[in-house]
């Protein structure tokens, strides 16, 4: 199975094209390779190249208004694949849909994303629209 690493040209596309006001959270699902695949064949683990990826990125996330809204370590997967799992599960807030873009065309995340695509197996990266909390759920969201 080939996982899911990178946005297609397309998906990019639309997500900037989407630029509404106001912040973006990206829900982020992220599964590591045992071994980082590196393309000049340097030795980690892809917890390792994953560190670095955080270690290299985060101060343009940071310098970019980005945070972390919301973390948690994965215990199960109730409804979907039980085989599925994933070893970091978080929500990062960037305050615009530009914000995020600036983000990936950045000379400094570029050379560190190098480590994220040399770490990671299979992602998921889900945009949304943050919303006030409350007691309940099963209205649709406006």
């Amino acid at each position: 199975m080939t996982g899911y690493i990178d946005p297609t040209r397309e998906t990019f596309a639309a997500f900037r094209e989407n630029d509404r006001d106001g912040p973006v959270h990206m829900l982020n699902l992220v599964r590591l390779r045992e071994r980082a695949a590196y393309p000049d064949g340097r030795e980690a683990t892809g917890a390792e190249a994953y560190a670095a990826y955080g270690r290299e990125s985060e101060p343009v996330f940071a310098r970019l208004g980005g945070r972390i809204v919301w973390q948690g370590r994965f215990e199960l997967t109730l409804i979907g694949p039980g085989e599925e799992h994933w070893d970091h599960c978080f929500i990062a807030e960037y305050p615009s849909v530009a914000a995020f873009v600036d983000m990936i065309r950045d000379p400094v995340y570029r050379e560190a994303v190098k480590h994220r695509q040399a770490a990671v197996k299979d992602s998921r990266l889900i945009r949304t629209t943050p919303l006030a909390a409350g007691r309940g759920f099963g209205q649709v969201p406006k």
